[in-house]
C-alpha cells in the first residue's frame, strides 16, 4: 500500500476520501481553486496546494497542474474522485507517465468505455443489448436530422463523451430537433471538450438501473448488486435507491452478469458502474433492459452501495489501485436491507429549479439511526456559480424500503438550511409521493407531477413573512430598550412599546422586504402584546417557535416546512439603479456565463422564442422573449460573466393598443 495520496477534485467526495483514507492511515494532500481557499476538504487535508482560478478548466481541468502538485507533495497515488479528471485517458496517462498510482481503471478502459459510440459497439460484440440509435461518426446536422426521423421520435440526443445529464436532449418533433441539437452540442463541448453526439431511441416508461462492478487487477471481476436512479430531472438524478423496486432475482442476475461481462470485455480495474435502461411498461423483465453506457469512476450514489452490502467502495479502490486482490468473490456477496440517497441542492424548484448561490447562513443535519450525511461544506461557507451546486447527499438505510424512506423523509424534514434556495421540501414531498412509494415510477415521474411536488411557482408563505417581520421588530425593541437603559436608571413612560395610544387599537403599516420584493405588514397591539399580520396570518411573541430563524447582515431567514422566506427592511433610499426593470427587460436568471446571444437590436421576436443562453453550474438556461417586439437593446456580449438579475436584452416598449 502507498503512504500518500492526493485528491483530485474537491467538495463532499474530497471530504470523503480524506476520511477514509486518513482512516488507513494514509497522508492526504489537496488541490484547490482559488474560490476554494477556505473550503472544508483544504481544511481535512494534510497538505494542500492551490492550483488556479475558480473556473475549472482553469483550476480542476489542469493536469500539468495537479502532476506538479504531486510530485511537490511526494504523492504517490491520486484519486480523481468522480467528475473532472476522473474519465479522462489522457489524465490516466500523465499519472502512469509521472510514475503516480492513478486510483481508477487504466487508460484503455476509459478510452474505450468513454466515447459512447465506441462503447455500445464493443459491449454489443460481448452480447450485451444496446438501445437502437444512430452511434457512427458522422455529425452533420441534416444527417442526423434524418437518422431521428428514421429511428423515430421520441429520441434521445446524448453526447458522445458525456454523463450527469450534460449534452443530453429528449426530442418530441422533427421542429425541435435542430435546436436540441445545436443546445447538446455546444454544452457536450463546454463540458467534456468534444461536441459529438448520437442519437438513440427514447424509451417509453423507461427505468434507469444501473450495477456497480468492482475488479481487481489480477482478473478477478463482481458486480455488488444494482441501483434505481430513475427519479431525474433533465436527465440529472434526485433520489437513488438499492436495491431496485420490483427486481426480480432472474432479472438481477441478468443485468449483473451483463455488467461483468462489459467490465470483462475492456479489462477494467477498479470500480465502475453500467448503466441500464429498462422498459418498465410490463415490469422489469430479463428481456427489456439495454445497456446505456459505462461510468469508469466512481458515482455519486455509492453511498446506497456501501449502506446494503456493507463495503467501503473508496478503501476497496485505494487497495485495488495498491495492487491488492479483491477480497471476496461473488458468492460472498449479500444485500442487506435497503437504502436509499437524496441529493440536497442549491437550486430553487420554484423557479424551473435555477441554480441558487450566496452564503450558507446555517447548516445543520440531524443525527439519528440509519441516517449518514455527506457534505463537502459548513455553515458560512459560500456556494458559487463555478461548481456543481450540491449541498449534501442525505442517505437512509433500513430494514425494507418502506424504513428507509420513512427516516429520509424525517431526516429531510429536520434538516436546516438557510441562504441559497435548497430543494429540501420539493425532496421530502418526492419521498412521500404516493406514486413512488407504491413503486409506480419511471423517469418521467419528476416532470409529471411538478405540481403535486410543490415545484411550481407559489406565493410567499404568510406566516413565515409575519414572523420573519416579528423577528425583525423585536431585535429593534430590544436594542431600544438596550440603550435607554443605558442612558438612564429610572423608566420613562416614552420607553414603552406596548402601543398605548388613548383611543382605540392602535394599527400601523409596516414596509418590508419579501425575497427583494416590497410588501406590508400590519403592527398591532392587542392587550399591549405586538401582533404582525401579513395577508391572512397573524404572528405574536408567543409564536416564534413555528419557524426557524437564521440571521444575515440585513435580515432574517424563516425555514419553515423546508421553505425559506427572507425577510428585511425596506429602505426606500436604497434604489438598485443597475437592475432597475422596466418591464420590458430580460434578466439573468442566476449568476453564470452569456454563452450565446441570438438576436441584435432592431431584431422582431415572437413570444418564447430563445434570445440567449447561460451557464451555470455546468448547465444551459435559455432565456426566452416574455412576448412578441422589437430588441432595444443587448447590454452584454457572449462570453462576459453575468451576475443575477443584471439586464442582459430590452424590448422596445410595446405599442399601446
Amino acid at each position: 500500500m502507498f503512504s500518500s495520496v492526493l485528491i483530485a477534485n474537491r467538495g463532499e467526495i474530497a471530504c470523503r476520501i480524506i476520511r477514509t483514507a486518513r482512516r488507513m492511515g494514509l497522508r492526504t494532500i489537496a488541490v484547490h481553486s482559488e474560490a476554494d481557499r477556505n473550503a472544508l476538504f483544504v481544511e481535512m487535508a494534510d497538505e494542500a496546494h492551490e492550483i488556479g482560478p475558480p473556473p475549472p478548466r482553469e483550476s480542476y481541468l489542469q493536469v500539468d497542474r495537479i502532476i506538479a502538485a504531486a510530485k511537490s507533495s511526494g504523492a504517490e497515488a491520486i484519486h480523481p474522485g468522480y467528475g473532472f479528471l476522473s474519465e479522462r485517458a489522457e489524465f490516466a496517462e500523465a499519472c502512469a507517465a509521472a510514475g503516480i498510482v492513478f486510483v481508477g481503471p487504466p487508460a484503455s478502459a476509459i478510452k474505450a468505455m468513454g466515447l459512447k459510440d465506441a462503447a455500445k459497439a464493443l459491449v454489443a460484440q460481448a452480447g450485451v443489448p444496446v438501445v437502437p440509435g444512430y452511434h457512427g461518426s458522422r455529425q452533420d446536422p441534416e444527417f442526423l436530422r434524418q437518422k431521428a426521423y428514421e429511428i423515430g421520435y421520441p429520441v434521445l440526443i446524448k453526447a458522445v463523451a458525456g454523463g450527469g445529464g450534460k449534452g443530453m436532449r429528449r426530442v418530441d418533433k422533427q421542429l425541435e430537433f435542430e435546436a436540441a441539437l445545436e443546445s447538446a452540442q455546444r454544452e457536450a463541448a463546454n463540458a467534456f471538450g468534444d461536441p459529438r453526439v448520437l442519437v438513440e431511441k427514447y424509451i417509453l416508461s423507461p427505468r434507469h438501473i444501473e450495477v456497480q462492478v468492482f475488479a481487481d487487477a489480477h482478473g478477478n471481476v463482481v458486480h455488488l448488486f444494482e441501483r434505481d436512479c430513475s427519479l431525474q430531472r433533465r436527465h440529472q438524478k434526485v433520489i437513488e435507491e438499492a436495491p431496485a423496486p420490483g427486481m426480480t432475482a432472474e432479472m438481477r442476475d441478468a443485468m449483473g452478469r451483463a455488467a461483468v461481462e462489459a467490465a470483462r470485455s475492456v479489462g477494467y480495474v477498479g470500480a465502475g458502474t453500467v448503466e441500464f435502461i429498462a422498459d418498465a411498461r410490463q415490469g422489469l423483465r430479463p428481456d427489456r433492459f439495454f445497456f446505456m453506457e459505462m461510468n469508469t469512476r466512481l458515482q455519486v450514489e455509492h453511498p446506497v452501495t456501501e449502506a446494503v452490502t456493507g463495503l467501503d467502495l473508496v478503501e476497496l479502490q485505494l487497495r485495488v489501485a495498491a495492487g491488492e486482490t479483491l477480497p471476496f468473490g461473488q458468492d460472498d456477496l449479500s444485500l442487506d436491507g435497503h437504502a436509499v440517497e437524496a441529493r440536497l441542492y442549491a437550486e430553487d424548484p420554484e423557479r424551473s429549479f435555477l441554480p441558487s448561490t450566496g452564503r450558507l447562513w446555517a447548516l445543520s443535519f440531524p443525527e439519528a439511526p440509519g441516517i449518514r450525511i455527506d457534505t463537502g461544506v459548513r455553515a458560512g461557507d459560500e456556494v458559487t456559480p463555478f461548481y456543481d451546486p450540491m449541498i449534501a447527499k442525505v442517505i437512509a438505510h433500513g430494514p425494507d424500503r418502506g424504513t428507509a424512506l420513512d427516516r429520509l423523509s424525517a431526516a429531510l424534514g429536520r434538516t436546516i438550511v438557510a441562504g441559497p434556495k435548497t430543494n429540501t421540501a420539493f425532496l421530502r414531498a418526492l419521498c412521500d409521493a404516493p406514486g413512488f412509494r407504491s413503486g409506480a415510477f419511471d423517469t418521467g415521474f419528476i416532470d409529471r407531477n411538478l405540481d403535486a411536488l410543490g415545484a411550481v411557482e407559489r406565493g410567499p408563505d404568510e406566516k413565515a413573512v409575519a414572523l420573519g417581520a416579528l423577528r425583525l421588530i423585536q431585535e429593534e425593541l430590544d436594542d431600544l430598550a438596550a440603550s435607554h437603559a443605558s442612558r438612564s436608571e429610572h423608566g420613562s413612560p416614552w420607553d414603552a412599546s406596548d402601543g398605548f395610544q388613548l383611543v382605540g387599537e392602535r394599527r400601523q403599516a409596516f414596509p418590508i422586504l419579501v425575497d427583494g420584493a416590497r410588501t406590508e405588514v400590519t403592527l398591532a397591539w392587542p392587550k399591549g402584546e405586538l401582533a404582525v399580520t401579513a395577508g391572512g396570518a397573524t404572528a405574536r411573541a408567543r409564536d416564534a417557535e413555528a419557524g426557524v430563524f437564521a440571521r444575515t447582515p440585513d435580515g432574517v431567514v424563516v425555514l419553515a416546512d423546508g421553505r425559506q422566506t427572507l425577510v428585511q427592511r425596506y429602505d426606500p433610499f436604497a434604489v438598485d439603479l443597475e437592475h432597475l426593470d422596466s418591464g420590458d427587460s430580460i434578466t439573468a436568471p442566476m449568476h453564470g456565463k452569456l454563452v450565446a446571444v441570438f438576436v441584435a437590436p432592431g431584431d422582431q421576436v415572437e413570444k418564447g422564442q430563445r434570445l440567449a443562453i447561460v451557464e451555470a453550474m455546468k448547465m444551459e438556461h435559455a432565456l426566452v422573449s416574455p412576448r412578441a417586439g422589437e430588441v432595444a437593446e443587448v447590454l452584454a456580449e457572449a462570453g462576459a460573466q453575468v451576475a443575477e438579475g443584471a439586464r442582459l436584452i430590452v424590448l422596445a416598449p410595446a405599442a399601446e393598443s
